[in-house]
């Protein structure tokens, strides 16, 4: 097969993970700067081009990253128009990546999650404040990623500064309560093609409360319950994502879904699961964009 993987640096670890594993599968590969992409958008004959280059493939591994969200979901939409297999559509992409409309769509199927609130006006500070359960909560700008832009508010005076500063900012915000019990750890469950194939557990730094990799966090091997388990396969299909991962908490009324992620990084949880999750993901490839073959034309006897 012919696979793009679109990635905007070949060297992260998650995209060269996914190259070696199709190339060792015998796969034709190529990482492809969606950004420097171009289309041509036309009814009965749609087209991908970089520099020149006509693109065609078998099926594409979006790695759109979340800066880049508007053209890299235009890039797979375009692939779509081309009748190729995208891992991720950019439908379920734009959908994980409103985290308002990813918690809206959770709530609706009865997902557990953070008591959150969201509003406009700053008139509504002190309500929020009251309906999420009071301080400490954790404010969390909308467009934020990696644990950038979460800010852990311990006082009502704090989250009210915060709150109103962000605002002032126009910047929109989720404002969830502190699952205080999960004491800093969440666990993170890599879901390809419907099942949860790796899982681990990240526990924040000391002194912090963010348990992202990227802010010092570190990972370990971890044992799911039936539960978590059951909660990570069904967030990911409301989010419609054949590949996601999906990150819970665990609170003292079960899991709850912190977020729903349709890049997520390969590297912490291969390593610390000792899963080959690249691996899975071309196998589910491999089980997904080949169309069966047509039944043969009954002939006259």
């Amino acid at each position: 097969m012919k696979i793009l993987v679109l990635s905007r640096n070949a060297n992260l670890y998650s995209t060269a993970a996914l190259v070696k594993a199709a190339e060792v599968r015998g796969h034709e590969v190529r990482v492809i700067d969606y950004l420097r992409c171009y289309m041509n958008i036309t009814a009965h004959n749609p087209k991908m081009f970089i520099e020149g280059e006509e693109l065609t493939a078998d099926a594409v591994i979006p790695r759109i990253g979340a800066s880049h969200t508007f053209y890299g979901n235009a890039v797979v939409r375009q692939f779509e128009m081309m009748g190729v297999f995208t891992v991720n559509d950019s439908v379920a992409i734009a959908r994980s990546r409103d985290k308002l409309r990813s918690m809206q769509l959770l709530a609706r199927k009865g997902v557990g999650l953070p008591i959150t609130g969201f509003a406009h006006s700053t008139d509504a500070t002190s309500e929020l404040i009251k309906m999420c359960g009071g301080t400490p909560l954790v404010i969390k700008l909308l467009e934020g990623t990696q644990g950038v832009g979460v800010v852990l508010a311990e006082t009502t005076k704090a989250a009210e500064s915060v709150i109103e500063a962000f605002k002032g900012l126009r910047a929109d915000i989720l404002v969830q309560e502190f699952i205080k019990e999960a004491k800093g750890a969440d666990i993170r469950c890599l879901v390809v093609g419907g099942r949860v194939v790796a899982a681990m557990k990240r526990q924040a730094a000391e002194g912090e409360f963010r348990s992202n990799l990227h802010r010092g966090g570190t990972a370990e091997k971890v044992k799911i319950t039936p539960e978590e388990r059951s909660v990570a396969i069904r967030a990911a299909k409301i989010m419609g994502l054949n590949f996601a991962g999906v990150d819970l908490l665990r609170s003292n009324h079960g899991p709850v879904v912190m977020e729903v992620n349709s890049s997520p990084g390969l590297e912490g949880i291969e390593k610390s699961s000792g899963k080959p999750v690249a691996d899975m993901v071309i196998d589910f490839i491999e089980k997904s964009a080949v169309k069966p073959p047509k039944p043969p034309k009954p002939t006259d006897k």
